[in-house]
């Protein structure tokens, strides 16, 4: 009688979460490149605001943009590989900021070097919850789950940031005074290194997830998390780095904006909308997709502000976004499905 054949059971593999697109792939629509152009020049030719006026309202809105992206860049890592809507971004951010703050106020450190000391602590976070909090959810394809769990992240770290700090507004002491002239248009110092510090990490990314080994990993698991597991990735490791990476990304933006912020436990909402409104407007889960729609939307607010001040810019990117997608529901980068 011969021996029934016994064959080892395959791991449970994970289910396919994420979208997180190659950079190599994207590729920016020449239709919105065109359109933002055109929008620029209409607004020197007919608009009835002063020329150095609106010079000074772009350039401040591709300063600001510059930071929107790497709020988003993290948030649309997260999403492209995890799958997860991670609602805590924005109190995420905050808390960052608030570590920076500690480490100039208390430690007299200069901003930059407290935040790249807040760089780490931020990715150690992020692993802890997505391993302690996320990882059971996110493996056994919930998507309820992650959402509230972030949810309740969230307010918990505005509440404990609140009862710590209270809520007066504070000033992270800056470490650059001065500013450019562009075109005539005035740019501090502070807002240049935060644009250039945030360009500068978006396309280490791009680099990291293109040339690495890990980058190759995490776009496996992106891909076919189920065949990613069966030829050896450990999804669940690939998860909780990834989970940091996000968390660093916000706590390198953080750094960037605390001279020029006001800070609050509830700065960080504003950045949660418009980073959802960033990624979905990009592609979702292309990181070069946050990038350009990170650019465009901190032009509409600026700009916009010209003519509709105070909340009213705000509307005109919402407007914005719509617009977009009823002509590329996709985003701007991102294969039609």
């Amino acid at each position: 009688m011969t021996e029934p054949t016994s064959t080892a059971a395959a791991p449970e593999a994970p289910p396919d979460r994420g979208t997180l697109r190659r950079p190599s792939e994207a590729v920016v629509p020449l239709g919105v490149v065109a359109a933002v152009v055109v929008a620029i020049v209409l607004v020197y030719a007919v608009g009835d605001r002063a020329t150095d006026l609106v010079t000074q309202s772009v350039v401040t809105g591709l300063l600001l943009g510059g930071v929107y992206a790497l709020v988003s860049v993290g948030l649309t890592l997260i999403f492209g590989v995890l799958g997860i809507v991670n609602f805590a971004q924005g109190a995420m951010l905050t808390m960052a900021m608030y570590l920076v703050y500690e480490m100039t106020s208390s430690g007299g450190l200069p901003v930059y070097v407290a935040m790249l000391l807040a760089v780490p602590i931020m990715f150690v976070f992020g692993v802890v919850v997505q391993v302690a909090l996320l990882n059971k959810l996110t493996l056994s394809g919930s998507h309820e789950g992650p959402l509230l769990v972030t949810l309740g992240l969230s307010l918990l770290i505005i509440n404990v940031l609140l009862m710590i700090f209270g809520g007066r507004p504070l000033r992270v002491p800056g470490s650059v005074d001065g500013s450019l002239e562009i075109f005539g248009a005035v740019a501090s110092y502070e807002r240049l290194i935060a644009f250039a510090g945030a360009l500068l990490v978006a396309a280490a990314l791009l680099l990291f997830l293109r040339r690495t080994s890990f980058g190759m990993s995490i776009r496996a698991v992106a891909a076919n998390a189920e065949g990613a597991s069966l030829v050896g990735v450990d999804v669940r490791r690939i998860y909780a780095l990834t989970f940091g990476i996000g968390a660093a990304c916000v706590a390198v933006a953080g750094g960037l904006m605390a001279p020029f912020l006001s800070l609050t436990p509830t700065v960080g909402e504003q950045f949660t909308i418009l980073a959802f409104v960033i990624v979905v407007l990009g592609g979702l889960g292309s990181v070069t997709g946050a990038l350009l729609g990170g650019l465009i939307i901190g032009l509409v607010q600026t700009v916009g502000a010209l003519y509709f001040p105070g909340t009213g810019s705000l509307i005109l990117v919402f407007a914005v976004f719509v617009l977009v997608l009823f002509f590329r529901p996709q985003g701007i980068i991102g294969a039609a499905s």
